[in-house]
């Protein structure tokens, strides 16, 4: 089986009880669209975390959101094959694999595209207080370039992309936190994504970072709900 999710931020609750009750094996996959925050912290304490999920009987295949490091920039993490792509992991934690931004994947026969990435409007919070936030946040002009490559070569048509945060023409403007200069917020990613919307032939997208539950035309919003992926 495979399942989906929104931002976790290192809360495991949801998904602890769907192992639990659902009785899941590590050849099931919890899909969470972004901001896991497995690689938040210093190596000990993301390692702590870690230790916990890898006995878990399930695997993590997680989107790159905004409030995590890129594994690519860790020098523990390694690239194999997984269902048609290439993910990042570690070898002691082999059930946490995280998506390469730009790779399609195959889930139940289904073309997955995976879109990482986008803008903390808390980055001066998070700094203030020492917290984790990384300039490699949004996606590079590497990425959005090989994220493009790769829907010209499928000849713009997939049938599923992951993204984390959503095209700019469905921004859910009803849940933006009050108090933010929203004239100071970088919706480059958005407005990328938007561009490939567009253009793209799908059947659903599925993005999180929103923190809301609501389905508009063929995009879906996904927060602490755990549902069976393209059901």
């Amino acid at each position: 089986m495979i399942y989906i999710t929104g931002d976790t931020h290192r809360d495991f609750t949801r998904i602890l009880f769907l192992t639990y009750q659902n009785k899941t094996t590590i050849d099931d996959i919890i899909i969470i669209l972004g901001d896991a925050g497995i690689n938040f912290y210093d190596k000990a304490t993301d390692d702590t975390l870690k230790k916990q999920l890898s006995q878990e009987p399930i695997t993590f295949f997680c989107i790159h959101g905004n409030h995590e490091k890129r594994p690519q920039t860790i020098n523990t993490y390694k690239e194999k094959q997984f269902k048609g792509g290439t993910v990042y992991y570690e070898e002691e934690y082999p059930n946490l694999l995280f998506a390469k931004d730009g790779e399609i994947y195959n889930f139940n026969n289904k073309k997955v595209l995976v879109i990482g990435g986008s803008y903390s409007v808390d980055k001066e919070y998070r700094q203030a207080l020492g917290y984790g936030w990384w300039e490699d946040e949004q996606p590079s002009k590497e990425i959005k370039n090989r994220i493009l490559k790769a829907i010209k070569k499928n000849k713009n048509e997939v049938d599923i992309v992951l993204s984390h945060t959503c095209p700019y023409k469905y921004l859910p403007y009803e849940v933006f936190l009050p108090g933010i200069d929203q004239s100071t917020v970088d919706q480059s990613t958005e407005k990328f994504l938007d561009d490939i919307e567009n253009t793209l032939n799908y059947k659903k997208w599925y993005c999180g970072h929103y923190h809301t539950e609501k389905i508009v035309d063929k995009i879906e919003f996904m927060f602490e709900s755990v549902k069976e992926f393209d059901k």
